[in-house]
């Protein structure tokens, strides 16, 4: 058979969803987890007991009223995106369906502890240098046990590994747990302790969410790892624990790596991130280069608009000022036209004559020192006259 490219190949696997009808609006019902936001989608996942759904919503108005840990039923279709190879179930109804009582427990058994200061970070010891002998809190007859001894003895044949065999699920499994937790607390032959089960439903791993393994497990004066469930599990111990693995196995291979084995790790982890990263940016370099577009393209008609504005301003101001100057120079040209009838020499010219004594002017009969000379002014010349005699008249009111 010939080779295909990757683009062919998804668009093969998205083909055979959208053409079964069976697999469209459908409902589902589970757990909500894994609830993360962004600008136009909520991605979130649903479990049961054994599985996990993938799941995205464009509404985001459908979350209003659901928070982590809510039993609901969704409604909507499958679909796989080709550029990326993911697949997600598009949600385009929720409903609550419930929330289960064990989950509730756990939340405000979490919360009364972390207000007490048990998960707190300055609490939790530090990885021992040199680990020789491993103490198990676990079953004796499960898989557990056995992976843990497989992966710790393929690392460092020379680790010791000593179990303490407990119930793992079931009535009275918490009490063995903490007592195999306390032995190991005060055994001095060990230098770390593994407290590990397989993985299950949260009813199955509900003795790891009591309030009694929590506090043996806070008091424990060894390293303590918790490897409880899978990897998307998560229990009360591994709050207060002073590491938590994400399986048994891998609780083993962390308490076994030496120096050079971590650096080479953390290698693996940095060349692991800086994939996803780099497929990360590539899935939404174009959703990126999209938003910028639009974001320039709104800067631009605004800017647009702000300089229409500011030339109406501009033109509405230049109309104004040239209202108001003219208005002005009309105004002087009145007031300076009329300036002609002001002028006193005009007056004179028309025979009146302008009297003053000691540079003063004279209005009244009254107002004259027939002693002193008087000026009077004509429109050609002063004259300089005495004062005979002062005549006066009667004033009239008009």
């Amino acid at each position: 058979m010939d080779s295909i490219s990757v683009t062919k190949f998804n668009s093969i696997v998205r083909d055979i969803f959208n053409s079964e009808e069976l697999l469209h609006n459908i409902s589902i019902v589970g757990e909500v987890f894994g609830v993360s936001r962004a600008k136009s989608a909520i991605y979130f996942s649903l479990k049961d007991e054994e599985s996990t759904l993938p799941c995205i919503t464009f509404n985001q108005d459908l979350f209003d009223e659901i928070k982590e840990g809510d039993l609901v039923t969704i409604q909507g279709s499958p679909n796989f995106y080709v550029k990326s190879g993911r697949f997600n179930f598009i949600t385009y109804k929720i409903a609550p369906a419930g929330l289960g009582i064990l989950y509730q427990r756990f939340v405000e058994l979490k919360n009364k502890l972390e207000k007490e200061g048990l998960f707190a970070e300055e609490h939790k010891k530090p990885m021992p240098k040199s680990i020789k002998r491993i103490g198990v809190v676990t079953s004796k007859d499960g898989a557990v046990i056995q992976d843990i001894k497989n992966v710790a003895w393929r690392r460092n044949p020379s680790v010791d590994i000593v179990l303490y065999p407990c119930k793992v699920q079931g009535n009275g499994a918490e009490k063995e747990i903490v007592e195999g937790i306390d032995f190991f607390s005060n055994y001095d032959k060990v230098d770390a302790v593994i407290v590990a089960r397989g993985g299950g439903s949260m009813e199955d791993l509900s003795a790891y969410n009591t309030e009694i393994v929590a506090r043996s497990a806070y008091n424990c004066n060894k390293f303590l790892v918790s490897a409880v469930g899978h990897e998307v599990d998560f229990t009360i111990i591994d709050f207060v624990s002073d590491l938590r693995a994400p399986t048994p196995s891998a609780a083993a291979e962390l308490l076994t790596e030496d120096r050079q084995k971590e650096r080479l790790n953390f290698g693996h982890i940095y060349s692991k991130l800086t994939r996803q990263l780099n497929a990360y940016i590539a899935d939404n370099l174009d959703l990126y280069n999209n938003l910028t577009s639009s974001f320039l393209t709104r800067a631009e008609d605004l800017l647009e608009d702000k300089k229409a504005r500011l030339l109406t301003g501009v033109n509405k101001l230049s109309y104004l000022s040239e209202k108001l100057i003219t208005r002005a120079q009309h105004e002087l040209e009145l007031k300076l036209s009329a300036l002609p009838s002001l002028n006193p020499y005009n007056v004179l010219k028309r025979g009146y004559a302008k009297v003053e004594q000691n540079g003063k002017p004279i209005k009244r009969v009254l107002d004259v020192d027939e002693k002193t000379p008087v000026a009077i002014y004509l429109q050609d010349g002063e004259l300089i006259a005495s004062v005979q005699e002062k005549i006066y008249k009667e004033q009239k009111n008009v």
